[in-house]
């Protein structure tokens, strides 16, 4: 059988997690960046068959594209280590601190948005001929999408903020699930199909991931859209990564540790334990 139970699966987590956690600075930051590099291109194959099509939902179904890949080469999103590198520290691995946990998170994601960066510059760069013309209808579906979701946001106030955060949340419930869906197979068929298909849950509803929104919005502010750093940051960036955080552990990971790691006793058991005084007063 090329299929996992979820049992090995959430095993397979907690290993993956305490690698991560344990892996030297130069590799988690180019891993990170590595990451960071494909899933942009993902991004921009999928705003490109957006414009052509006109349809959002060929966007979504191309986009797994670039998690597929990264996720096969082994490297590494901070969105997956949101929710993998912490349950190691619950499973008590030895060597593993909250301090080494947050150093996983913060090396992870500033590959990431180095390899993002590099790829908005090129891209913007490629859009609009060594910023000699304007950008094309690509380069302007950039402009449109990255305005929405900003200054649309920051025109809201607190419920544009919690709007995006609510979007971060279910996003990486999403987002982790594909994280484990390559570690469901031993077939790189079966892993692709397991991560493809929540993938494009996420982009088809629109729901933000960190890593995505480093590419998306420096691109948008290079290409002239009218925003700042400080609305990206304070109207998309902040709520999205903190949101991320929680969908990915507490609605993904830690539900699945819980249930198949940390199982509660059987109903047998139960019953067996609850008669035990009723037997010892007879």
């Amino acid at each position: 059988m090329s299929a996992l139970k979820p049992a090995e699966i959430v095993q397979t987590m907690v290993d993956v997690g305490e690698a991560k956690i344990k892996t030297g600075t130069r590799d988690l930051i180019l891993r990170g960046m590595m990451a960071g590099i494909i899933l942009s291109l993902a991004v921009v194959v999928a705003i490109t068959t957006i414009t052509q099509t006109g349809l959002g939902i060929v966007g979504a179904l191309v986009f797994p594209v670039g998690f597929c890949i990264l996720s096969l080469m082994g490297y590494d999103l901070v969105t997956g280590v949101f929710g993998l590198a912490p349950l190691a520290k619950l499973d008590n691995r030895p060597g593993v601190t909250w301090g080494r946990v947050l150093r996983c998170w913060g090396l992870v994601g500033l590959g990431n948005l180095i390899g993002s960066l590099i790829v908005a510059s090129l891209i913007a760069l490629s859009l609009t001929m060594n910023f000699s013309v304007e950008p094309n209808a690509v380069g302007q579906k950039f402009i449109a999408v990255a305005t929405a979701r900003t200054i649309g946001f920051e025109n809201l106030g607190a419920d544009g903020w919690l709007t995006c955060f609510v979007r971060g949340i279910l996003c990486n419930l999403m987002v982790c699930l594909g994280v484990i869906g390559n570690m469901t197979s031993r077939s790189v068929a079966g892993k692709i199909v397991a991560m493809w298909l929540p993938i494009f849950i996420f982009f088809a509803l629109v729901f933000e991931h960190a890593v995505v929104n480093m590419f998306l919005f420096p691109l948008g502010m290079l290409l002239g859209a009218d925003f700042g750093i400080a609305t990206w940051l304070n109207f998309n960036l902040v709520p999205t990564i903190l949101g991320n955080m929680i969908g990915g552990l507490l609605f993904t990971c830690l539900p699945l540790y819980l249930t198949h790691a940390k199982t509660a006793p059987k109903l047998d058991d139960e019953t067996e334990h609850s008669a035990q005084p009723v037997l010892s007063a007879k």
